[in-house]
């Protein structure tokens, strides 16, 4: 097998599925840092949304297990701690899917800007810890839904 591009293997990439979130993917969620070749290694960096985060090993398996699957055999996932990771790498499609999704995008000011289900902005935190260490739980005083809120970092 010819060694595949960079742009290739970045390609690859965009197809994995966050494992906690589904509906965007590594690349989009802005883990993926690099990727480069060693020789005939592949080396990837990855960067956890936050330390100890409990999907890295599960992130890790996905990447080499879709590199493996396009024939690459030699491969090296490099964790990159700093610069740490930003919810400022996330791509607008991730964003948007996850306000498709029913789970709010992080904002700046941090909190919702609105209502991932009505769109409607009276809202209120109910707890800092939502399903994710990266999430809080959230509800639309509107609609009544509670949702849950993507948190800046």
């Amino acid at each position: 097998m010819l060694r595949p591009s960079v742009e290739q293997v970045w390609d690859w990439l965009a197809t994995i599925p966050d494992p906690e979130i589904p509906v965007i993917t590594l690349v989009d969620l802005g883990v993926i840092r690099d990727v480069v070749f060693r020789g005939e290694t592949c080396v990837v960096s990855v960067t956890p949304t936050y330390s100890g985060c409990p999907a890295m090993s599960v992130i890790n398996m996905d990447i080499e297990t879709r590199l493996r699957d396009e024939g690459l055999s030699k491969i090296e996932l490099k964790q990159q701690l700093a610069p740490a990771w930003t919810t400022d790498w996330m791509s607008p499609r991730a964003r948007m899917a996850l306000e498709k999704y029913g789970i709010a995008p992080p904002q700046p000011a941090g909190g919702p800007a609105r209502c991932p289900r009505c769109a409607g902005n009276d809202l209120e935190k109910l707890s800092q810890f939502g399903s994710t260490p990266c999430k809080a739980q959230w509800r639309c005083r509107s609609c009544l839904e509670p949702f849950e809120y993507f948190k800046c970092i």
